[in-house]
């Protein structure tokens, strides 16, 4: 009995020792540096990635960092255009504050995602000067496949268990807004709309809040209307 404690334990710490970091060669990183400095993928604290000193855009999940593609212009055109209409609406009402990435939103412990744009009412918690969820998030598609898929589907379902009442996702590609609800007590996305060029995608949340479909995809072409 003992015995077999005994194997089992040197085993799990085998397995869980840290190996020692390859050599780097010439024209690579240099890896021993970085294990220096830095945590291995999936041992990144909340603190040491708020603590990060970088210019990329940089999500963090469970420990582990995720880089994701650097937005081209069509993509920060269409931003500004939804962030600046978003701000036209709340702030004379004086409803709250709209930000842009790369601010993180805390949808959990241990889970921080920087939405393309972001509204936050008057009184939503922070913690660590990051923002508890959020009340509505902007989700503006990249052509990166990866990125599509994350925010049709992976974004959808975190945003969802975060409960945030609404999201966009703004997809130039295929030239659609959709917007998506929480229903009272849900835990999945309801779809409000599929919003097309001649149609005003609305909001649920915020009464009155429209963007004309058409007029957004032409500023992302960089187009005066």
């Amino acid at each position: 009995m003992s015995s077999v404690l005994t194997t089992a334990s040197a085993a799990d710490i085998e397995t869980t020792t840290t190996p020692e970091p390859r050599p780097s060669s010439r024209g690579e990183p240099v890896w021993e540096l970085a294990e220096l400095y830095y945590p291995r993928q999936g041992q990144w604290t909340e603190e040491e990635y708020l603590a990060l000193g970088s210019n990329r855009l940089i999500e963090f999940s469970d420990g582990v960092l995720e880089f994701l593609t650097m937005p081209r212009l069509t993509h920060a055109r269409v931003s500004r255009f939804i962030s600046d209409m978003l701000r036209a609406h709340v702030e004379p009402q004086r409803l709250g504050e709209t930000l842009w990435a790369p601010v993180s939103v805390r949808l959990r412990e241990g889970k921080l995602r920087e939405p393309d744009v972001l509204f936050l009412r008057n009184g939503r918690p922070t913690t660590r000067d990051v923002p508890d969820g959020a009340d509505l998030v902007v989700e503006v598609v990249s052509h990166d496949p990866k990125d599509i898929e994350c925010d049709y589907e992976q974004k959808r379902l975190e945003y969802a268990e975060a409960g945030i009442p609404e999201y966009w996702i703004v997809d130039p590609q295929t030239g659609t807004i959709t917007v998506l609800t929480l229903p009272a007590g849900a835990t999945e996305y309801a779809v409000h709309g599929e919003f097309r060029p001649g149609q005003q995608a609305t909001s649920v949340l915020l009464p009155g809040f429209a963007v004309d479909v058409a007029a957004c995809f032409a500023a992302g072409r960089g187009e005066q209307r």
